[in-house]
């Protein structure tokens, strides 16, 4: 008995080193599973697609832009001609083809952007943003190739392909990964890019086309996104919220062993975010299998009945159509603006330089307004229903003061008129947005965005520009064309009215549809490491 004393006596310390390791093992595994600090920081991705979203809308305000676009030949009563200017005078086209052109890159967008958001759930998002921007960079380059009327088109409907991935993935990594007392004024600082991309645009076309070529315009801007594109493939992916990562699709996960398997793929992932992955044979690889997921998606039938069940749960979330409708109209009229803004001032008002003229109002109402909409709706607290309250009131009001700048005569009192109106409606993009990304659960998100994108161009600015240039082919007149357009922006106001009376939930922190498994969120950080850190230091 003694010696059996003795030996339990010898045995007892024993115990507690074997607790005290398995402590420090259990210690260990939470502290690997927080991603190392990286060069890849929130704040930098912000910057990133910022200046992404930017030269996409910098492309839409070149096409746009006097020196770009051009004019037609003209003929006086005695005989003398001037020969036309940029892509309307030498392909010779009139204001309906010149307003289908305008439009042709959102062919390429609605067709692309449901593809796009399905092929997030089989291929990792940020990849497909590589696959985007290098299309787009190559149907630019082909732009300033073109040779008539339908070779151009194709390109810019190619444009619009390039374009779609990052319209519907970019903002749900950009709320995914923003401060949550900031999510607002983030969006909002993505979306100012749009009002100033088309201003910086209109006075880049106008600087390129007067003093080289309009073609020189499209190479320009291919040669500035090609980075963007390379680094979309280089660097190690990000995975959105309420995805679990394809790997985890394949095999059950032995539930003994995830946690070290869990400290191998966040080392692995996060400690070096930025650094390229292996050789040039490994990224070739890579490229293989993505693209072979890519292929074999579209034709898996799981993947189509997925869909029709993603655009069934939006469909009867009327929170979502409401703001969607809205959204559609008031594009309608931004659409227009866009395009024929600078032609209309020039015919109305004989301003000589109506592309800088736009573009400076553009810039400075586009940045204050849509960072004044993200601020303001953060400081009434972000919710669905104040957002609604936001797009209703500003839109009213903006679209007071755009009418009645068309009213004046003198262009001074036009100027100033209209730059309220314009500060006034460009406030919508962060809460309209906001609205599109919290009504839905986080595995929505992408299609939510896509069918918001394909919604305000198939009913919003793809017909506005050819619809307002017949308009104007047959009343003549850029003032009457322009109040008419204008007055469009009322009814999009009173849609978005009735949501504030509508039933809302945010949904942000939903799971999504129970894809998601404890040990897939473990193994899958959607946030960079600014945010995670402070999720973990939370908990």
């Amino acid at each position: 008995m003694a010696d059996f004393k003795l030996m339990k006596q010898q045995q007892a310390p024993s115990a507690e080193p074997k607790a005290s390791i398995d402590n420090e093992m259990a210690r260990n595994s939470v502290s690997l599973s927080v991603p190392e600090p990286s060069w890849f920081t929130p704040k930098r991705l912000l910057v990133i697609f910022c200046v992404i979203n930017l030269l996409n809308y910098v492309d839409r305000g070149t096409i746009a832009s006097n020196g770009v676009n051009g004019s037609l030949g003209t003929c006086t009563s005695s005989g003398t001609c001037t020969s036309g200017s940029g892509i309307q005078g030498e392909f010779n086209l009139n204001n309906f083809e010149d307003g289908v052109m305008s439009s042709a890159f959102m062919v390429g967008l609605l067709v692309a952007s449901p593809i796009f958001a399905s092929l997030a759930k089989s291929v990792n998002p940020f990849r497909l943003i590589g696959v985007g921007l290098s299309v787009w960079t190559l149907a630019t380059t082909g732009c300033g190739f073109s040779f008539n009327f339908w070779s151009i088109t194709i390109c810019r409907m190619l444009v619009g392909v390039g374009e779609a991935s990052f319209i519907s993935l970019a903002a749900p990594f950009i709320d995914d990964n923003a401060p949550v007392t900031q999510k607002t004024a983030w969006l909002a600082i993505f979306y100012m890019c749009i009002p100033t991309g088309y201003a910086v645009g209109y006075v880049y076309g106008g600087l390129v086309g007067t003093h080289l070529n309009w073609r020189f315009a499209f190479w320009m801007e291919a040669i500035v996104m090609l980075p963007f594109a390379i680094l979309g493939f280089i660097m190690k992916p990000l995975q959105l919220k309420g995805f679990a990562p394809a790997e985890s699709k394949k095999s059950p996960i032995n539930v003994e062993t995830a946690v070290p398997e869990v400290q191998v793929l966040m080392l692995d992932e996060y400690t070096e975010a930025f650094n390229v992955k292996g050789s040039a044979k490994s990224i070739k690889e890579e490229f293989s299998h993505m693209f072979s997921k890519m292929k074999c998606a579209p034709i898996n039938l799981n993947q189509f009945s997925r869909f029709l069940k993603d655009m069934k749960a939006l469909l009867v979330e009327k929170v979502y159509v409401v703001n969607v409708l809205g959204y559609c109209a008031y594009n309608f009229v931004i659409g227009a603006y866009s395009y024929w803004g600078p032609k209309a001032g020039k015919n109305i008002y004989n301003m000589s330089d109506a592309d800088m003229i736009f573009g400076g109002i553009t810039i400075v109402c586009g940045i204050l307004g849509t960072l004044a909409g993200g601020y303001v709706l953060d400081f009434m607290n972000s919710t669905i229903s104040n957002a609604f309250k936001l797009l209703s009131v500003t839109t009213f009001v903006g679209a007071i003061f755009c009418f009645t700048a068309f009213c004046f005569k003198s262009m001074y009192a036009f100027l100033a008129v209209f730059s309220v109106g314009e500060l006034l409606v460009f406030a919508t993009q962060a809460p309209v947005n906001y609205i599109c990304l919290h009504c839905v659960k986080p595995s929505l998100r992408p299609i939510s965005m896509a069918i918001s994108t394909v919604s305000i161009h198939i009913f919003g600015d793809v017909p506005s520009s050819p619809l307002v240039g017949v308009l104007q082919d047959r009343v003549n007149n850029w003032r009457e064309t322009a109040l008419i357009l204008t007055s469009i922006l009322f009814p999009a106001a009173g849609i978005w009215f009735i949501g504030i009376f509508l039933h809302s939930v945010d949904r942000f922190n939903e799971d999504s549809e129970g894809q998601v498994t404890e040990v897939d969120r473990s193994n899958t950080t959607p946030l960079l490491p600014e945010v995670a850190e402070t999720r973990y230091s939370s908990a």
